[in-house]
C-alpha cells in the first residue's frame, strides 16, 4: 500500500484529524471515493480476525473484574490458565482505542502461555471503552495523565494479591500502550519485565529510575515514533539498564495487530511475540 496513505491513517489515528477530513484526504491519495472504500477495510480493524485464542478457551478461565483505581473504579479483563500452579502475572496495555476485542485476545495469548493476564480499561474513568473508535480516540486526549498512570500502577497490586500469582510481574503494551508500558518500567521498581511495541519513549532523565529489563519493538517504516529511539537507547546504555531493542524492516507502525490487514507483517509479529514470551520465561516464571 501506498506509504502516504499509511501515513495519512497513522495522522487520522494519532492527531487530531476528524473522520471527515481522514476521508476527503483519503479519497485524493486513491484517486476516488470507490477506490477510498475499497482501500479504507484494509487500514481499519476487523475484530472478526480477532480471536487467535478463542474466548472460553477450555484452558483458559476468563473473567471481567475491578479494582481500585486512583480515585475511581478501574475495568479489566483477567485471563489465567485453569491448571493449578503459581504464576507470574502481566498486563497487557492497549492502543488509542481502548479495551478492544484484539487486546482481550492478546490477553489470552499471554494467559495461553502459562501466565495471569490483565487487561485494564484505561477508559474506565468514562465508563468504559465503547464500540465506537472515533469516540474512544477521542476521549484519550481527555485523560488526567498523572491519574491514568496510577491506575495502571494499581493493576500490580491487585495481581500480586491473587492466590495464583508467584508475586512476579511485568507488562506489554501497544502504541499508547507501549509509551505506557515505558512509563511503568519508569515508574514501578518492583517490575520485572516490560515489553513496549512501538510506544513512545520516556524522558532520557527518568531512564537511570529503570529497574525491569526492558524488549523494544518498533517497524523499520515508523517514522513518527522511531524519532525517540536513538535517546532512549543512549539513555539506557548509559544507566546500564537491561535492554533488546529490535527493528523489524519494512514493517509499519501496529505490525503486531492482526485485525489491520495493510499494516499487519506477520513474519515481524509472530519473532516479536516469541521475543517477548522468551523474556517473560527469563523474569517472572
Amino acid at each position: 500500500m501506498d506509504q502516504n496513505i499509511i501515513r495519512l491513517f497513522d495522522e487520522y489515528t494519532h492527531k487530531p484529524l476528524t473522520r471527515e477530513d481522514f476521508l476527503k484526504r483519503l479519497v485524493k491519495l486513491t484517486g476516488g471515493m470507490a477506490a477510498a472504500m475499497a482501500v479504507l477495510p484494509l487500514l481499519e480493524s476487523n475484530y472478526a480476525h480477532a480471536a487467535t485464542v478463542q474466548p472460553l478457551d477450555p484452558d483458559l478461565t476468563e473473567e471481567d473484574i475491578t479494582y481500585p483505581g486512583e480515585g475511581t473504579t478501574m475495568k479489566g479483563y483477567l485471563v489465567r490458565p485453569k491448571a493449578a500452579g503459581k504464576r507470574g502475572a502481566v498486563v497487557v496495555i492497549h492502543e488509542n482505542r481502548g479495551l478492544t476485542p484484539h487486546i482481550k485476545d492478546v490477553a489470552r495469548r499471554v494467559a495461553k502461555a502459562g501466565y495471569l493476564a490483565l487487561a485494564p480499561d484505561a477508559l474506565s474513568v468514562f465508563g468504559g471503552t465503547t464500540a465506537n473508535e472515533d469516540e474512544s480516540r477521542a476521549q484519550f486526549g481527555k485523560l488526567d495523565a498523572a491519574q491514568n498512570l496510577q491506575n495502571f500502577l494499581k493493576a500490580f497490586p491487585y495481581l500480586k494479591s491473587l492466590p495464583a500469582s508467584n508475586g512476579k510481574t511485568a507488562c506489554v503494551g501497544f502504541c499508547w500502550g507501549g509509551a505506557l508500558a515505558n512509563q511503568l518500567a519508569v515508574n514501578d521498581p518492583d517490575l520485572k519485565a516490560a515489553v513496549a511495541f512501538y510506544g513512545r519513549q520516556p524522558a532520557a532523565a527518568d531512564v537511570p529510575k529503570i529497574k525491569a529489563a526492558v524488549q523494544l519493538h518498533y517497524g523499520g517504516l515508523d517514522e513518527r515514533v522511531n524519532e525517540g529511539i536513538p535517546a532512549y537507547e543512549a539513555a539506557l546504555k548509559a544507566a546500564h539498564t537491561k535492554y533488546e531493542l529490535y527493528i523489524y524492516e519494512g514493517a509499519q507502525h501496529a505490525f503486531h495487530n492482526d485485525t489491520s490487514a495493510a499494516r499487519y507483517n506477520e513474519a515481524a509479529a509472530k519473532l516479536a511475540w516469541e521475543r517477548t514470551l522468551k523474556l517473560f520465561k527469563e523474569t517472572i516464571q
